[in-house]
């Protein structure tokens, strides 16, 4: 069977096909069709699952380079591997989110339905419980959104916290004041700070006090008002501070809670306070979970490559 498929530009062309015809390769190769291109456009060959596949992944690169967002290679590979599992009701309906734009004003978009629906809900919610492996999004994007909110005014601070446990030593065995013992903890969160609001805007917001870094432990007695908080590592917290972290939410604030529960790094003997509030809070007006799956994680080509030669030989190791 084969379909052919019009493209209105010679831009169209060069963003959909991507450099040396990069991207209709990977549409071959992970949609098992042959594409060849033709002074209208695009002659698509297969069987007609295949066919179906490649169509919907085409058809929406185009129509999403007709709305002006970018189409990378990671962009057809994430709408390949949604074909092949037979989600073509999501490929069809996917359409990035602009979510912010960085200091040097390169715009931050969601790259897959999961982090579009993490953004929706942060948006819709004064609670959101992101859920899911390293490498999807939750730390940047919830930070994202706390830079929105912040230059819009919608909330007067940023306040950042983390359960400072991943190496197993305490606050007070590390050399310096509270933000020296701090700092190594909260990197990501530094990071994507220094990304999005640049380094001297940064800075600038810390030393007034509209930026805080905090160790989950002091936040005890607190109640935040006009605030965005990121409680990060949350699979780390214990359900007696989970519970005293949402219960510190003011007026005009909003919350976001991220977490891995497949990377618990408390003692044995004692229970995530994730995993608790996932089990207790679910159905609670105003609050939201959202479970993100290693579809969602964002890697670069090679690392998909090295990840399809796994799973085809069966190796399917923790990532």
């Amino acid at each position: 069977m084969e379909r052919r498929i019009s493209v209105e530009s010679t831009q169209a062309a060069q963003s959909v096909f991507g450099s040396c015809n990069g991207h209709l390769e990977v549409i071959e190769q992970l949609l098992e069709v042959a594409i060849e291109i033709t002074s209208q456009g695009l002659l698509l060959q297969g069987d007609e699952e295949s066919l179906a596949k490649a169509v919907a992944v085409c058809e929406r690169l185009l129509e999403i380079d007709r709305q002006n967002f970018p189409v990378n290679l990671q962009l057809v590979t994430y709408l390949c591997d949604t074909a092949r599992e037979g989600n073509l009701e999501q490929v069809i309906g996917y359409t990035p989110d602009c979510v912010c734009v960085t200091a040097k004003g390169r715009p931050i978009r969601s790259k897959t339905l999961g982090q579009r629906e993490y953004v929706q809900a942060i948006r819709q919610h004064e609670i959101t419980f992101a859920i899911g492996p390293a490498g999807t999004g939750k730390t940047f994007l919830a930070v994202a959104m706390a830079v929105n909110a912040f230059r819009a005014r919608e909330v007067s601070r940023i306040i950042l916290t983390r359960p400072a446990v991943e190496a197993g030593e305490k606050l007070g065995f590390l050399p310096g004041d509270l933000q020296t013992k701090v700092d190594p903890y909260m990197r990501p969160l530094y990071d994507a700070l220094h990304e999005l609001m640049g380094a001297d805007n940064y800075l600038k917001n810390l030393e007034k006090g509209l930026i805080e870094v905090s160790p989950l432990a002091y936040m005890r007695g607190r109640t935040l008002d006009e605030a965005f908080i990121i409680l990060d590592e949350a699979q780390n917290t214990t359900p007696e501070q989970i519970k005293m972290f949402l219960t510190r939410l003011g007026f005009n604030s909003r919350a976001v809670v991220t977490g891995d529960i497949t990377q618990i790094d408390l003692p044995a003997d004692k229970k995530s306070g994730l995993k608790e509030a996932w089990r207790i809070l679910q159905g609670v007006e105003g609050l939201s979970f959202v479970e993100l799956t290693q579809r969602d994680v964002v890697r670069n080509a090679l690392v998909q490559r090295i990840i399809r030669a796994y799973e085809k030989s069966g190796q399917r190791g923790g990532m």
